[in-house]
């Protein structure tokens, strides 16, 4: 089971509060640092995903947040 990070769970718990777009999203956790990679490190855990321009948690980035 993944151990989430704080900063993933902040991120995790951000787009569960409203309906967020892709733009935004990007715009707050976008990042080019290397150590903090937490919009990528969602997507590649397969926490969040991009549909037509939203940002939704998927059920296993519910099931973190819930967890």
């Amino acid at each position: 089971m993944l151990t989430p990070t704080a900063p993933t769970l902040q991120l995790l718990a951000w787009i569960a509060e409203q309906s967020r777009t892709y733009a935004e999203t990007i715009e707050v956790w976008k990042t080019s640092c290397p150590r903090l990679s937490v919009w990528e490190d969602a997507l590649a855990e397969n926490l969040v995903r991009v549909d037509r321009g939203c940002v939704l948690l998927t059920p296993a980035g519910k099931e973190l947040l819930t967890g």
